[in-house]
């Protein structure tokens, strides 16, 4: 079996990791198509709603279900970026002969809006972590669905966050465009 870029069934991985470890959607139907387009080419897709999780506690019980985490993980974010290295690792949380991992992850606006800092820092340490995987030629892609199509991020791991393709504001938006235009005052500006 090909390995890395000569694999044909990374091509869509590659794309998406060309532009960033996080992809922003709006409309599901688009995010639906890309992660059908990826289980096809043998990603394995892991889908999280987050509008459920209102505490910390609560995405990380998510996160440790969704990746099979080890029941001493300790619902922290140093535990979170520990044990996604494990899963980078293929240790738990995808099957080693997956072209990839997929966090499909709905509804992410709402989690941002109650706990900005954390919901920063968790894409922060999920970018980080794929960055170190694609040196081991691994692909780890977070995937975000915001139900405001004025949602925007600051950047991840040193990449800016970008809408998919599809959605940019310009429909030849390429690798160095520059990400839409962020709401008046940016999620992680507000007041809390």
């Amino acid at each position: 079996m090909p390995t890395g870029d000569q694999d044909p069934r990374r091509v869509e991985g590659a794309k998406l990791l060309s532009d960033s470890p996080v992809i922003l959607f709006h409309r599901m139907t688009g995010m639906v198509q890309t992660t059908t387009a990826l289980r096809m080419d043998g990603y394995h897709v892991v889908p999280l709603e987050a509008s459920t999780w209102h505490t910390a506690q609560d995405m990380h019980t998510g996160l440790a279900r969704a990746l099979d985490f080890p029941a001493h993980y300790g619902n922290n974010l140093d535990a979170f970026n520990d044990c996604l290295g494990e899963v980078a690792a293929h240790a738990y949380g995808f099957p080693a002969d997956a072209t990839g991992l997929v966090l499909a992850i709905t509804s992410f606006d709402r989690f941002a809006e109650r706990l900005p800092d954390l919901a920063h820092a968790m894409l922060d340490v999920f970018a980080a972590r794929s960055r170190a995987a694609q040196a081991d030629d691994e692909q780890l892609i977070c995937l975000i669905q915001s139900t405001a199509p004025d949602f925007s991020l600051p950047p991840v791991a040193g990449t800016p966050v970008l809408w998919n393709r599809a959605e940019r504001p310009s429909s030849t938006a390429g690798l160095f465009d520059v990400p839409p235009e962020p709401p008046r005052r940016p999620w992680w500006r507000r007041s809390r």
